[in-house]
C-alpha cells in the first residue's frame, strides 16, 4: 500500500502544477490527466477505508479473545510468528486498549504458524506484560486471561518490544503520507470544481 500512496502522492501534485495549463493542445490532456487521478485516488481510499473498517475475520483463522482482568486499561499486542523453523517475519496486530473486566477479540491467521505472543503496555512505553502462546490445535479459538503483570521471557520481550515499536513507526509514517494526500486531493478537487464553474 505504501507505494500506491507514494504513487497518489506524486501524481496528484503533478495534477496541481497542471492546473496552471488552461489554454492550447495540452489543456485537454492536463484536465483528463487531473480527473483520472481523482478519480484513482479516491476510488483507491475508499476501498482501503472500508477494508480497514471492516471486521479482521480471515478465512481458516483462530479467533483470539484476550481478556483484561487488572485493575488497569492495558494497551495490549498480539505478534504472530510465519515459519518459525525457518526464521520467519514476525506480524504485528494492535489489538487496543482494553479496559478491566473488558475484552478485545482478533482473528489470526496460523496456517504458516503455531505459535504467538501477546504483549501489554501500560502507557506508551511501559512494557508490563509479555506471555508467549502455543497453538496445538488450530480448530480451537483461543481465549486469554491477562490476571497479572509478568514478563515469560526477557530476551523475547525485548524482540517483541522492538517489533512494536518498529510497527508504531511504521503506522505513523503512513498516518503522514495519507494525510498529505488526503490535503491534495482536497485540494485538486476543489481546483477542479472551481475552474468547471
Amino acid at each position: 500500500m505504501g507505494l500506491i500512496i507514494f504513487i497518489i502522492f506524486l501524481t496528484s501534485v503533478i495534477s496541481l502544477f497542471l492546473y496552471k495549463v488552461k489554454s492550447g493542445k495540452g489543456a485537454e490532456w492536463a484536465k483528463l490527466f487531473r480527473i483520472v487521478t481523482l478519480v484513482f485516488s479516491i476510488s483507491i481510499f475508499t476501498y482501503w477505508f472500508i477494508k480497514k473498517s471492516a471486521v479482521g475475520i480471515v478465512e481458516n483463522s483462530v479467533a483470539l479473545q484476550v481478556i483484561n482482568k487488572l485493575p488497569q486499561t492495558l494497551d495490549f499486542y498480539v505478534i504472530n510468528i510465519d515459519n518459525p523453523d525457518k526464521n520467519g517475519h514476525l506480524e504485528t496486530k494492535h489489538i487496543g486498549k482494553i479496559r478491566p473486566e473488558y475484552y478485545r477479540t482478533e482473528h489470526l491467521k496460523m496456517d504458516k504458524s503455531d505459535e504467538y505472543w501477546i504483549v501489554g503496555y501500560l502507557g506508551k512505553k511501559n512494557l508490563v506484560y509479555f506471555s508467549q502462546h502455543s497453538v496445538p490445535n488450530k480448530n480451537i479459538d483461543q481465549i486469554i486471561e491477562v490476571h497479572n503483570y509478568i514478563n515469560q521471557s526477557v530476551s523475547l520481550s525485548a524482540k517483541a518490544k522492538k517489533q512494536v515499536e518498529s510497527y508504531n513507526y511504521e503506522n505513523v509514517k503512513l498516518g503522514i503520507w495519507v494525510t498529505l494526500d488526503m490535503l491534495l486531493i482536497f485540494l485538486n478537487l476543489v481546483l477542479l470544481l472551481r475552474r468547471n464553474k
